[in-house]
């Protein structure tokens, strides 16, 4: 199998495995208890806290670790006072939109921020919504399906200008481990974080956030990762998540060269082919992400004729896919339904090579062409 669709999932990295491996077997204990065996399993944890935070330049106690990036989320936005002002921006993912609408039922107003038509917010937009004096404001890093960056430092600064007291999140899942992210530079109140889109393994997220603001908590129980995030913590997977921090951080520039010089071919074999529009293509991407239309075809035929010839792609949002609407990120976009209809997401990681791209493109002219 030719695997496209490393922004729904990475494969777990060898090296993260054998940091792993110990922790189920050997280092069993409870982090929680006193005896020398519970303290050991709590220094890894301890240890991953650190590898964490210096991936996006945190403090170690800044970071709390959830089960995932949707959980991280979640947490996030539940920071909104009762019966606050929320804004998100139009193209974030499913796990802001449908908490963000869960709060609504709680009380709290919600207000979109539109992007223009490639993805990108505008200063207008910035501007909007800070007259409606929200209380938090959620903007992603980079957009999971188009690999849209936003200029998050610019609307932080902007935002915290008008009034310092507006918490910024960033939903950074996609971004980290792909280009530098910095908590501290970025000016952020919150910032969230997944395992499984940097090698590590499923089941590990965290919410690195400014003590300024305490979280408030989702689930009551405990007081691990303090009181903010209760249940004995799922260790070999915090291990794991620390040590694919470590390596994605070391790695970064070689992994950007890499996903950039792939992601620079494919298109440029794209761009050979009648009809097909690649989005937002002349805004700053993500090295890695490409996602394409073509007028005319059908995406999800098209994705399944893909998969009976060995090759994995996407047609969005993994957490969305089955769904047969358009993708509310090229919706929020303004692109045409039938364009929209037809998308297709290519997310290039570390194992994908030239030749796999002429399979894929070979391939995709055999199909459009029929």
């Amino acid at each position: 199998m030719i695997y496209f669709d490393h922004n729904a999932s990475t494969p777990l990295d060898e090296r993260v495995l054998d940091a792993m491996l110990p922790f189920f077997t050997t280092f069993y204990g409870n982090p929680s208890s006193l005896y020398r065996h519970g303290r050991a399993v709590r220094s890894a944890i301890d240890t991953a806290r650190e590898q964490v935070a210096a991936l996006v330049n945190a403090a170690p106690a800044e970071v709390i670790f959830t089960s995932g990036g949707t959980e991280a989320n979640n947490l996030s936005l539940n920071t909104l006072p009762a019966k606050g002002r929320l804004a998100i921006s139009s193209t974030e993912h499913p796990s802001v939109t449908d908490f963000a609408a869960h709060l609504t039922t709680k009380g709290a107003t919600l207000h979109h921020i539109e992007v223009d038509s490639l993805g990108v917010i505008p200063a207008s937009s910035i501007d909007y919504v800070l007259n409606l004096q929200p209380d938090l404001v959620s903007i992603m890093l980079a957009n999971n399906e188009t690999g849209v960056i936003q200029d998050v430092r610019l609307i932080t600064d902007a935002i915290k200008a008008k009034n310092k007291s507006i918490l910024v999140h960033t939903d950074a899942v996609q971004a980290v481990g792909k280009i530098p992210v910095s908590f501290k530079e970025l000016g952020l109140d919150l910032l969230t974080l997944s395992s499984h889109k940097i090698y590590g393994p499923k089941g590990c997220g965290a919410v690195v956030y400014n003590n300024e603001h305490p979280l408030k908590p989702l689930m009551f129980g405990g007081n691990q990762e303090k009181d903010f995030r209760p249940g004995t913590e799922n260790v070999a997977a915090i291990v794991g998540f620390g040590k694919a921090a470590e390596l994605a951080a070391i790695e970064l520039n070689h992994r950007h060269a890499h996903l950039a010089q792939l992601k620079q071919k494919f298109e440029a074999a794209l761009t050979q082919i009648p009809n097909l529009c690649i989005f937002s293509q002349t805004t700053e991407r993500l090295p890695n992400t490409i996602q394409f239309g073509i007028d005319g075809v059908d995406g999800e035929m098209l994705l399944m004729n893909l998969d009976r010839g060995g090759i994995a792609v996407s047609s969005g949002s993994a957490c969305k896919s089955g769904s047969n609407e358009i993708s509310p990120v090229l919706k929020a976009m303004k692109i045409a339904p039938n364009l929209a209809k037809s998308a297709i997401r290519v997310s290039l990681g570390m194992s994908n090579t030239e030749d796999q791209i002429t399979q894929f493109i070979n391939q995709l002219k055999k199909h459009v062409n029929h």
